[in-house]
């Protein structure tokens, strides 16, 4: 797969976490690892006009230049194209872990044992969203994770990890070097916990705006 192509699609989903379901967009990360680009070139620009998902300028110069040359529909992707900004997060994160989460977190353990020191990883930390201002509703586990390389697959793999432990639609945001974090992925960092950290090491932290 063109490396370009696929960084293109892999940032589109970043900028999308917060906005479209997770059940969608873990599995759109999953076909993007996998490489099923004439999959994603299929479903997403439908899905993201089913959900009234708009894209500013610089997503849709994103969808184009990562679907567009795997046969995605024309017409759909301009439609994506949106007027308005980008509506901000409904969510609201904190670092403190729900009640059923024992105090051996048996995820944390296998992350810390699955990325600690490893190559092209820099930090793994973790936080704990909640829908809307006030924190209602349950909390769900999001993963942010620098990496210098290899960025959808190690989204997959790492959905793949979680979703052995238990979470069925994994939040998994692998963030590369000098990506302009959304306000979703900064409101996150600032109230995210260190899981480990990976080789790449101190060097590839991740830092709100």
């Amino acid at each position: 797969m063109d490396p370009d192509i696929e960084q293109s699609l892999h940032e589109l989903l970043l900028r999308l976490a917060g906005r479209t379901p997770d059940q969608l967009l873990w599995r759109f990360r999953d076909w993007l690892g996998e490489g099923a680009m004439g999959t994603l070139a299929r479903t997403l620009p439908r899905s993201l006009l089913k959900h009234r998902i708009d894209l500013d300028q610089a997503e849709y110069r994103l969808l184009v230049a990562g679907l567009i040359p795997h046969g995605a529909d024309w017409h759909q992707v301009s439609s994506t194209l949106g007027v308005d900004d980008v509506t901000e997060t409904r969510y609201t994160f904190t670092q403190s872990a729900p009640e059923w989460v024992n105090s051996v977190d048996s995820v944390s353990v296998l992350l810390h044992a699955t990325l600690r020191g490893r190559a092209d990883v820099g930090e793994v930390r973790q936080s704990w969203r909640r829908l809307g201002a006030s924190g209602e509703g349950g909390a769900k586990r999001v993963l942010l994770v620098t990496a210098t390389a290899g960025q959808p697959r190690l989204t997959g793999e790492l959905q793949r990890v979680l979703r052995v432990m238990g979470d069925e639609e994994p939040s998994v945001e692998v963030i590369p070097p000098r990506f302009d974090l959304p306000g979703y992925h900064r409101a996150a960092l600032a109230e995210s916990e260190l899981v480990c950290v990976g080789a790449a090491g101190a060097g590839h932290r991740l830092v709100a705006a």
